[in-house]
């Protein structure tokens, strides 16, 4: 509708950088590996041994989806062995016929390699992913240690309270997507603090930098992916910022309240509301905007929120090469009137 997700992410923390700088600044120099942390993520190579514990219980298991077949894996190491990084469709295509989840023996075998580890996604060519050997991909000094559960796990629950900065247990899990049992085990491992948040109605903890010195920084206006780590665990969102969302790309049109792909719009550290976007040859659209209602409780907020929305409107509008931008709805519909759009704020 926009851009893709991982574009949007540094876009809305640096600004319009340029679509191509984001792409080599991920993928650029063997700096990042894709694997599952909160879901399908880029990650800096450096953080390969954190996920030893994630490998160890795939292999354990045995499969993930699909019941994985023995020829194909040693076939798709050998074809990267003499070949180098190879995608799916070059490694034997990744659909058996039929609907979305019937996957080739080819990509269920690629899929499983990778959660195990004997395989790195190092880069996407669009929408696939390119898979080349670990051994080749992963630094030696890396691939080289292999650090237990509990040392994985309270790597992963410290980085993530850095992140968060405050969290409950359950945020902290999310983050890397753990169990709550796991972050409980390691918890007094990490030099997290223990805290109560006022209004919150779990224990939580902190990272001690952050509460050492008053937040620095600036306020960002900028429409953020629903899959930002800022908003991305739902429950947290509306506990942080009294902000309820939901992604309705999954329902039916008919019963969407917000659209397809509403982003949140960020101004003044707060969610004030959410854009549905879309292009129409130059033009951005958004198809739909709602705003909250504190957010135009009084002229002086309708004002400041109206300016916001037009500044993220230009700002993406600008970003995607887009001379025009248009709303089509506006909730509440009597503020139309006064959203200007003349020229980029």
């Amino acid at each position: 509708m926009l851009a893709r997700s991982h574009e949007l992410v540094p876009y809305s923390r640096l600004g319009a950088v340029g679509r191509a700088t984001v792409e080599d600044a991920y993928w650029g120099g063997g700096a990042t590996f894709e694997y599952w942390a909160h879901a399908a993520s880029i990650l800096p190579i450096s953080e390969w041994p954190s996920f030893a514990f994630r490998r160890r219980a795939y292999r354990a298991r045995g499969l993930r989806w699909h019941k994985v077949p023995d020829g194909p894996r040693e076939e798709i190491l050998g074809r990267l062995r003499t070949d180098g990084p190879l995608t799916t469709k070059e490694l034997g295509g990744a659909k058996a016929g039929g609907d979305w989840w019937q996957w080739s023996d080819a990509k269920i075998a690629i899929e499983w390699l990778l959660d195990i580890g004997e395989v790195v996604c190092v880069q996407r060519v669009g929408w696939r992913r390119v898979y080349d050997l670990a051994e080749r991909a992963v630094p030696e000094e890396l691939l080289a240690q292999d650090p237990d559960d509990q040392a994985c796990l309270t790597r992963l629950v410290s980085h993530a309270g850095r992140a968060l900065g405050v969290g409950t247990r359950a945020d902290l899990a999310d983050y890397f997507r753990l169990r709550g049992d796991q972050v409980a085990s390691v918890i007094d491992a990490t030099e997290l603090v223990p805290v109560r948040v006022h209004g919150w109605k779990h224990p939580a903890w902190a990272d001690p930098e952050a509460l050492a010195a008053p937040p620095r920084g600036r306020h960002a206006t900028t429409l953020l992916s629903p899959f930002d780590s800022l908003v991305w665990d739902r429950a947290r969102t509306s506990r942080v910022f009294g902000f309820d969302h939901r992604l309705e790309a999954y329902v039916p049109k008919a019963k969407r309240v917000h659209g397809y792909f509403a982003m949140p719009l960020l101004a003044g550290g707060r969610l004030l509301g959410r854009v549905d976007p879309a292009r129409e040859g130059k033009t951005l659209i958004a198809r739909q905007v709602s705003l909250e209602p504190w957010a135009t409780a009084t002229p002086a907020r309708t004002e400041t929120t109206l300016q916001a929305l037009s500044t993220a409107l230009w700002q993406a509008a600008t970003w995607v090469a887009c001379d025009n931008v248009r709303v089509e709805r506006l909730d509440p519909p009597h503020l139309l009137p006064a959203l200007n759009l003349s020229a980029a704020s």
